[in-house]
């Protein structure tokens, strides 16, 4: 799968990691809604390239196209029984991992309904689960070991919903992936 540059109107730069994390969000999105988490380690694609030569016509096109691009490798064996943001902390990379993406579906309520929020974790799940404003959606976040960060949130609706992104809008994710790195 591949993200072709940006269009002429969009402000966002079309760096590496912003296309990786549109690949993946469009990957993803592909297999519809209520997935488990995913996480990937993000490699460089010519490193790839090189350690691993059989890949090499598979991912040729990529390499033309985006010679400093990630590839993508989705992690396998996610406990579905645990919050990924708790099996974030136990994780770490090996040095030729250069970053990582992790995509979930949370639901989210607006800001005002933070105030009225109750205390008792049954409470909170009901308070959520029947408050009318609030909107199911998918985030990805994907940040690289050098500090870059790029996340991306779609609305479940409507089905046509606009795709939100910048470096920085699931802030709290976009944390405990950086801190695999440190």
């Amino acid at each position: 799968m591949r993200v072709d540059p940006k269009p002429k109107d969009d402000p966002l730069p079309s760096t590496p990691l912003r296309l990786v994390a549109l690949e993946i969000e469009e990957h993803v999105a592909a297999g519809g809604w209520d997935q488990q988490p995913r996480l990937y380690a993000l490699v460089p694609t010519a490193e790839l390239v090189q350690r691993e030569p059989v890949l090499a016509e598979s991912l040729g096109v990529q390499l033309d196209a985006h010679p400093d691009g990630f590839t993508s490798i989705e992690q396998d064996g996610l406990a579905p029984d645990r919050p990924l943001e708790e099996l974030l902390g136990e994780i770490t990379w090996p040095d030729g991992v250069a970053g990582c993406a992790a995509v979930i579906e949370r639901v989210m309520l607006p800001p005002e309904a933070e105030e009225h929020l109750p205390s008792d974790a049954d409470e909170l799940m009901t308070y959520v689960a029947e408050h009318p404003d609030r909107r199911e959606v998918r985030l990805v976040a994907a940040v690289t070991r050098d500090g870059a960060r790029h996340s991306a949130v779609r609305a479940r609706e409507p089905d046509d919903a606009t795709l939100l992104e910048g470096p920085d809008l699931v802030p709290g994710l976009l944390d405990h992936l950086s801190r695999t790195f440190e």
